[in-house]
């Protein structure tokens, strides 16, 4: 009897989080709230949500500063990852006023003011997407010391699918939030694949999740990156070197 309610509990918690994968949702960027003057943006959306970031090709998208200042955010890119994951990039149509709020509106047909919302840790609750512009025209340089190296490649079996990255180290002084242009090879194919990713505690993930991600790998090819930090207004550092590596499902066999 146990065995077969631990079964029916394991089954429950696999359809709980298959549910939550194909669900959907938004990721924004910057995440921190602090932003300069001159800052991109970048909208992320996985599983159904990926169609609202498709549609931003037709569709504007606007910033609605808290004195009422509407300022368009033109599309620079929409970039697709392999795994159910799409990312579109925006830069303002000018420069934004320096200590003033700023909430991103969503696309809408019937003239209301709606807007983008998600969890913020800090206050426990949901708000309405904002960020805080600081009276900086632009974010503080990078760290052209900044050092990449690859540590492992890893399959991890989760709950409605694997995890499978390679994961790379980083170490840098930079005070500002970095996006890293990521551009994935695949060795037998030659097919390149373009991501823009974020660090997770000074480590790079290539690859994806069990709900998806932006990389893909087959199970018979080797790979090659190579990543372009870039603050958040759009300013990078040359490019790494090639990072060559085996296939991440090698090492779990």
């Amino acid at each position: 009897m146990q065995k077969h309610l631990l079964i029916l509990l394991s089954l429950l918690m696999v359809q709980t989080a298959f549910a939550k994968c194909t669900d959907g949702g938004f990721q924004f960027f910057p995440s921190q709230k602090e932003i300069s003057m001159s800052s991109m943006f970048m909208i992320q959306g996985y599983a159904k949500s990926q169609k609202q970031i498709l549609e931003f090709k037709k569709q504007k998208v606007f910033l609605l500063s808290e004195n009422g200042d509407l300022v368009e955010l033109k599309l620079q890119k929409i970039l697709e990852g392999q795994k159910g994951l799409t990312q579109a990039l925006f830069k303002p149509e000018k420069q934004l006023s320096p200590n003033t709020i700023y909430y991103l509106k969503k696309p809408n047909t019937t003239g209301e003011d709606e807007f983008f919302t998600q969890w913020y840790p800090d206050t426990k609750r949901t708000e309405k997407v904002h960020w805080i512009t600081r009276e900086i025209t632009a974010c503080d340089p990078l760290d052209i010391n900044l050092n990449i190296a690859f540590e492992k490649t890893e399959v991890k079996q989760l709950g409605c699918g694997p995890s499978v990255n390679a994961i790379f180290s980083l170490q840098h002084n930079s005070r500002s939030e970095i996006w890293f242009k990521t551009e994935v090879v695949n060795l037998t194919t030659t097919r390149t694949s373009t991501y823009y990713i974020t660090n997770r505690n000074n480590k790079l993930l290539v690859g994806h999740g069990m709900c998806g991600g932006a990389f893909e790998f087959d199970r018979f090819s080797k790979y090659k990156v190579r990543f372009t930090p870039m603050n958040t207004d759009g300013s990078s550092i040359p490019p790494t070197d090639w990072f060559e590596f085996g296939n991440p499902h090698w090492s779990d066999n």
